[in-house]
């Protein structure tokens, strides 16, 4: 759909990471595998959060927002991705992208910081472990939980009304797979400095800022953790934080490349934000899942009840 300079675009057009119809074809194979992965393996864990009474502490609980932020997030983008690597039309209505760029700031930004209330669940269990139950207390949890997303849909409000109060009268090609802030920055018809200035103040906030949380506890973690006497109890302590730290590495590394680089540098955010924004949501819960005992020890109590049960009937 073209635009003129006197008409507001009513649509977009997502061209995609390829235009090769071979290479279309093997994409939609890799994302729907990807996103079954994604919706099975965080519904999931999810799941196991519930059913078994030894994953009822506030590591798991924050486990179960970040899969639910997790399962939305792709969910998002995914499908309607896998609709235009199949289809020739790959347009998006103005409404459907507003939409889609709303929920992404939203999902992504409370994961932020949920994973930087995950570093500081490990910090208090870590460094002050007689502390923890009084610190730690499910009132404490659920408001950790509850501003995470608060803190998400403000930061997400605030990028998409200075993305989108902008004029977009020219080209409405967006040379991405899903509408993305800095994408849709490109194809405004006016200086567009302001709007990128008020977001990269909100990437501080729920980038830097929440990294830097995470920095300082795992600073003091490391600090506490070379201090043990016992090798066993160091070991304990690390391999519970491992998983958490590969996910805050996997996470934040691919969004800081995105969102806070310069702008001459944009021109691989395409295939970072498919690590992100497709890849990431399934690794979490693999993630979790191989390298978290308690995590792997619901998962054959579940199973061996299931068999058991199917037993029982034949």
């Amino acid at each position: 759909m073209r635009q003129t300079n006197e008409t507001r675009a009513t649509e977009f057009l997502l061209l995609g990471l390829s235009d090769d119809p071979l290479t279309q074809q093997l994409l939609f194979v890799l994302f729907l595998g990807v996103y079954l992965v994604t919706v099975l393996g965080n519904l999931l864990l999810m799941s196991l959060v519930q059913v078994d009474s030894r994953l009822h502490k506030p590591m798991y609980f924050f486990l179960c927002n970040l899969s639910l932020a997790d399962l939305c997030f792709s969910t998002n983008i995914v499908p309607q991705a896998l609709v235009h690597l199949l289809s020739r039309k790959k347009s998006i209505s103005f409404a459907r992208c507003a939409t889609q760029l709303l929920l992404f700031l939203i999902l992504g930004g409370t994961q932020c910081a949920l994973l930087a209330v995950m570093s500081y669940d490990r910090f208090v269990a870590i460094c002050n472990p007689l502390l923890y139950p009084s610190i730690m207390t499910w009132r404490v949890c659920v408001q950790l939980a509850t501003g995470s997303w608060a803190s998400g849909i403000l930061v997400a409000v605030v990028d998409t009304t200075f993305t989108l109060r902008l004029p977009y009268r020219g080209s409405n090609s967006i040379a991405h797979f899903f509408c993305e802030a800095p994408a849709l920055l490109i194809l405004a018809s006016t200086d567009t400095r302001t709007s990128e200035t008020a977001i990269f103040l909100m990437g501080i906030v729920i980038l830097l800022l929440p990294v830097s949380l995470i920095l300082v506890s795992y600073g003091r973690i490391i600090v506490t953790v070379v201090r043990m006497r016992s090798a066993s109890r160091s070991l304990k302590a690390f391999s519970t934080c491992g998983s958490h730290l590969t996910v805050v590495i996997l996470f934040y590394g691919s969004a800081i490349v995105t969102y806070m680089i310069p702008k001459s540098s944009k021109q691989q955010v395409r295939l970072v934000s498919v690590f992100y924004a497709v890849v990431t949501p399934m690794l979490n819960p693999l993630i979790y899942s191989l390298r978290n005992k308690d995590v792997k020890g619901a998962l054959k109590k579940v199973t061996k009840s299931y068999l058991k049960g199917r037993h029982g009937i034949f």
